[in-house]
């Protein structure tokens, strides 16, 4: 089994399958590398105990709500009959979700046999050879490359459209199975969900919880007990930068950057809507960042106050910026206008998080054919009604809802400790937060300055 908390990780070489008096050999070891201590030929579940433990201590990003976990908690448990636990996909020093390059060093150490490939979900199709560590590392391809774990869904029996043809490099992917490859998504900062799932197919966390348990740790059965803890453990995570290399502590100086800030800040389903979904009937805000507002005037002197500086330039930018919205499903038909003139928070509008405060998923472009790479199946789906097509790499909430107008839409995720979980967008296609904005200047013209860009990307780094 392997796992991370906080900023350690551990890799457990042999744990018996039941009984508490465990018997293992662990090396416990920093996020950089770096040899901490060794637990050897003692209780597993003492050594998992105190292993979670020292994790909450050490990880600066994180505040913990309900104080700091212990290893005994489910969240950190195998429920299933593969060795996974729900830590194997959510490490708290990789923003509570997994990296490409912590995923291709398990695999080193292990040969690809860590808990995290399986053929259920972490292969490029479930029939993938694994039979040597050669075949494996083909296998499981998209994991390390992507971080992308392999989420199987049909077409829906009542949906509007149908399965024309696919292209799938893998060759399984059919209209009972569409394999959709995406970033497992943080498990903290919950509290500011609007939905629950790239495409909101849960009804909320406690279904999210059963389903994960049954499908990705492939569980025979789930208990209700620990189904509830471990939503009362992800519920008490706050995660956010809490410091910046040049700029230093994130709340300092008046700021109110930093996880325990971040525990603190208000949030209800619509809050600062900028489509009138507001139950209070305030008006939008654009200005929803302002975090690093006191460091506009005061950054402090050197080289953190020009850092300070520019992250408040950027959060600026960041609330300000004009860009023309057009043709996004979900916002620009919805509204019936062909340009909307926003900035980043019309999408990234709850204040201080960074999320859609509403349930609204949007069509980006992301999944379109000319976004398309080679190692993404491509669909060509076709309307029941009118016969159109439409290629796609992913259909999205359209696989939920079996509506035309879903396809390629998804929600926008939570942007607290964004910078602690590259790559990003759904599918992992942008590697950084620099290919992230090149989506956006060919996707919307955003025209940002060299200036400009560098304090959004220090701004969005210090989330």
């Amino acid at each position: 089994m392997c796992c991370a908390i906080g900023r350690l990780a551990c890799t457990v070489l042999r744990v018996e399958p039941e009984g508490f008096m465990q018997r293992v050999a662990a090396a416990v070891l920093l996020a950089s590398g770096s040899l901490i201590g060794c637990v050897a030929d003692v209780d597993g579940q003492a050594a998992i105990d105190d292993i979670a433990a020292k994790g909450a201590a050490v990880d600066p990003n994180t505040y913990f709500s309900a104080g700091p976990p212990k290893g005994s908690d489910p969240f950190f448990a195998s429920l299933g009959t593969n060795g996974r636990s729900c830590a194997t996909c959510h490490i708290a020093a990789q923003g509570w979700s997994m990296t490409p390059a912590d995923l291709r060093s398990r695999f080193d150490a292990t040969g690809g046999t860590d808990p995290v490939f399986r053929t259920n979900d972490g292969s490029v199709s479930p029939t993938a050879d694994v039979s040597t560590v050669d075949a494996r590392r083909s296998a499981y391809a998209m994991l390390l490359s992507r971080g992308v774990i392999r989420v199987g869904i049909g077409i829906p029996a009542n949906a509007e459209f149908s399965l024309a043809t696919v292209d799938d490099p893998y060759h399984h992917a059919n209209a009972t199975e569409l394999s959709l490859f995406r970033r497992p998504l943080p498990s903290t900062n919950l509290a500011f969900l609007s939905a629950v799932m790239w495409d909101g197919r849960e009804a909320s966390l406690a279904s999210q919880a059963i389903d994960a348990t049954l499908g990705h740790a492939q569980a025979t059965g789930t208990n209700q007990g620990q189904m509830d803890s471990i939503v009362a453990f992800e519920s008490s995570l706050f995660t956010a930068m809490a410091s910046e290399s040049k700029a230093g502590q994130l709340d300092g100086l008046a700021a109110t950057g930093g996880p325990n800030q971040l525990a603190n800040v208000s949030f209800y389903i619509g809050i600062n809507d900028p489509i009138g979904k507001n139950p209070m009937g305030t008006t939008f805000n654009p200005r929803a960042m302002t975090m690093f507002t006191a460091w506009e005037t005061t950054p402090g002197n050197g080289s953190p106050g020009w850092e300070r500086a520019s992250i408040a330039r950027g959060e600026i930018v960041f609330n300000t910026h004009p860009i023309a919205i057009t043709g996004v499903k979900g916002l620009n038909d919805v509204l019936g206008t062909s340009t909307i003139h926003g900035t980043c928070t019309t999408c990234h509008d709850t204040p201080n998080v960074g999320n859609h405060s509403v349930a609204m998923a949007l069509d980006i472009g992301l999944t379109d054919a000319s976004q398309r790479t080679p190692d993404m199946p491509l669909y060509t789906l076709r309307n029941n009604a009118t016969g159109a097509t439409i290629q796609t790499t992913d259909p999205g909430k359209a696989l939920i809802t079996g509506k035309w107008s879903d396809v390629g839409k998804f929600k926008g995720p939570i942007l607290r400790g964004v910078g602690l979980r590259a790559p990003y967008f759904h599918n992992g296609s942008a590697a950084t937060l620099d290919a992230v904005l090149d989506f956006y200047e060919g996707r919307f013209g955003l025209g940002l300055t060299v200036q400009e860009r560098a304090d959004l990307i220090a701004f969005l780094q210090s989330l």
